[in-house]
């Protein structure tokens, strides 16, 4: 599709193809992937395990082994650049400086043998002209900034000896410390348990709105964007099928896998009571990337495919009457209907309020 640039995103990414070397093929894990991020403004990427989120944020970072992975084509443009065409010098300027990344295992991406303190100091002094002194200064206020008790003395901890919320909260400090214009967030509550969760989650949230930071939030819990984001992205097998703010999305979804989704939901009056009635839920699996075809990845598990889903794969496109939503559906007019859809009953009784 042909996608405008808005003049107030401070990331752009347009057709973005990402293609991985397996048994000597090269196979498409991300295909044709557009979004805008706007300034001071947060977005949520959903989807299975596997349908290409991750792939997706490495990618901006260009952080993906080559080979055997490798960018086919597209843009990704912050704040006007395209990074994609920086020398690798000028790339390693920009990531942790301009754009940083919250990554899922706090406990794998923080060396254990270097104190938190040296991780964060390291970062400062990479991107900014600060002393040795100002530095350990500066990580000392961001480890107090992310909420971490007695920032003096932990600074100078292991991250062995933290518990996971916070080398989670050490994480966030060192993304954080070069006060970037995009923090991305890739699962970053996945080990944690839910009081935890919250916490880290308000933290990002306060945090992002404090410095004015665009925020791109990668999960698979539709409850967490439906909190804290204001424009959702729903990938399936390496496509954007739904790109929607995020109210109408859950109030009105129009892509059939965006509506299974949330039919499979509990509705909010059933949580913590007995249910007698099976969740209502979306047949068949994802398709291995070596298995997919020319056409709609989710034709086979679509109850409203067609003929032409199997042939050919649809543009995202805007839906009539509905500007801000881009559906990749090739019956995308009917799935507002009720009578037409037979997901839309249910998704109704499941939707969440944000």
């Amino acid at each position: 599709m042909s996608y405008v640039r808005q003049v107030s995103s401070m990331l752009s990414v347009r057709g973005l193809t990402v293609s991985f070397q397996i048994d000597g093929a090269w196979l498409s894990a991300v295909s044709d992937v557009s979004f805008e991020l706007g300034a001071a403004s947060s977005v949520g990427i959903v989807g299975e395990s596997g349908c290409g989120k991750s792939v997706t944020a490495l990618s901006l970072l260009r952080l993906l082994p080559t080979p055997p992975a490798r960018i086919e084509k597209g843009t990704i443009e912050l704040d006007g650049r395209d990074l994609l065409t920086l020398p690798e010098k000028e790339m390693r300027k920009v990531r942790g400086n301009e754009i940083s990344m919250i990554f899922q295992e706090p406990m794998t991406s923080l060396n254990p043998v270097y104190t938190v303190g040296a991780q964060i100091i390291e970062a400062i002094r990479l991107h900014q002209k600060k002393s040795r002194s100002e530095a350990r200064d500066h990580a000392i206020e961001m480890l107090r900034l992310v909420g971490i008790p007695s920032p003096d003395t932990n600074i100078d901890a292991y991250p062995h000896e933290l518990s996971g919320g916070m080398r989670q909260r050490v994480m966030i400090a060192m993304a954080l410390a070069c006060e970037p214009k995009v923090l991305i967030a890739d699962e970053p509550t996945t080990a944690l348990d839910v009081t935890i969760q919250a916490q880290i989650l308000e933290l990002i949230s306060g945090l992002q709105k404090k410095l004015g930071m665009s925020l791109l939030l990668i999960t698979h819990d539709l409850g967490i964007v439906a909190e804290y984001t204001q424009r959702v992205i729903v990938m399936y097998a390496g496509h954007v099928v739904e790109d929607a703010p995020a109210k109408t999305l859950f109030h009105a979804p129009r892509h059939p896998y965006t509506q299974g989704l949330l039919a499979s939901l509990p509705a909010r009056a059933t949580i913590g009571k007995a249910r007698r009635t099976r969740l209502p839920t979306i047949s068949g699996m994802v398709p291995d990337l070596r298995e997919r075809t020319g056409g709609c990845s989710f034709h086979d598990r679509c109850p409203l495919a067609a003929p032409i889903c199997n042939e050919s794969i649809p543009e995202l496109l805007a839906v009539p009457g509905q500007e801000e939503t881009r559906v990749r559906c090739f019956r995308a007019e009917e799935t507002g209907a009720s009578s037409k859809n037979p997901l839309k009953v249910a998704t109704k009784a499941a939707a969440v309020t944000p």
